[in-house]
């Protein structure tokens, strides 16, 4: 198997990874603070991949990895689940999903700025339409159901563009779960320390669901997802691979249906089909 069709798999078991995440954090929400969530998934997976990097025996990081580590940390160790835990309080996680579509293009104009890379103007267009797609439907719900909801969304997507980008291309000298492992591992002392500070006075009250959203968010969504997700940037390279995120809405709508049980209308399913139409014309013109 060559290394481009490796990074599209890769890819691609990492974007089925995160699909869960939202609908996830949103069962989670509702009964663990958003502060303390996104802090607590951070600092367990942080020490699981301690424990791997020690198992491993893993060389650190050079003085020039730190800084892109820092991005990398700020973007989808805090930045992301942050936003996105606190958009999840305003809307449900099938609204949300729909603002992942934007994920593509972020993503893309970031590896431009910091992974160097060049698609072809083609590629633009279909990236730009299916993000269009997305705008036009947050414009079409007219930002009524929860205007913060959707800027939160729209924020949380620009820092996870930052650093999924980043951590693509740290990723080609690092290695792809190295990259997540050495930055959830350099958040611990603050992920740890909030995590004490926000802790609810008792679990006790807390059910089943909300743990299992938590155990899911810190396992597979901070940690084992990333590492398909890196591997696969690296690989096929971060524009490229990015247009599988266009995929993750149908598959975020299809888990928030059916195990949330919520309202998936057809305007949703309807941008949802159009967005993944956008990815087979980016992919031709990626590179």
């Amino acid at each position: 198997m060559d290394r481009i069709a490796s990074g599209w798999i890769n890819g691609f078991i990492g974007v089925v990874i995160f699909s869960g995440s939202l609908p996830a954090t949103r069962v989670a929400v509702m009964q663990f603070d958003p502060v303390f969530l996104t802090v607590a998934r951070a600092a367990i997976a942080g020490f699981l991949a301690l424990g791997l990097l020690i198992a491993f025996r893993e060389r650190r990081p050079s003085r020039g990895d730190i800084l892109s580590l820092a991005v990398v940390a700020l973007g989808v160790v805090v930045g992301f689940p942050l936003l996105t835990a606190l958009a999840l309080q305003h809307v449900t996680s099938a609204h949300s999903i729909v603002f992942i579509g934007l994920l593509p293009l972020a993503t893309a104009i970031f590896g431009v700025i910091r992974g160097g890379e060049r698609p072809k103007p083609a590629f633009w267009l279909f990236s730009v339409l299916g993000s269009a797609l997305v705008a036009g439907f947050a414009l079409t719900q007219g930002l009524t159901a929860s205007p913060v909801g959707d800027l939160l969304m729209l924020a949380a997507v620009i820092v996870c563009g930052l650093g999924y980008a980043e951590g693509g291309r740290l990723s080609r000298t690092l290695g792809g779960w190295q990259v997540i492992s050495w930055a959830l591992v350099l958040s611990l002392p603050v992920t740890v320390a909030v995590a004490l500070f926000h802790r609810p006075e008792t679990f006790t009250g807390i059910e089943t669901p909300a743990l299992l959203g938590l155990a899911y968010v810190s396992l597979f969504s901070m940690l084992i997802g990333f590492i398909f997700w890196y591997r696969g940037l690296s690989q096929g390279g971060i524009a490229a691979v990015g247009q599988l995120q266009l995929l993750q809405p149908f598959f975020g709508l299809a888990l928030a249906a059916t195990l949330l049980h919520e309202p998936v209308t057809s305007a949703m399913l309807a941008v949802t089909v159009a967005v993944i139409l956008c990815v087979a014309g980016a992919r031709r013109f990626a590179r």
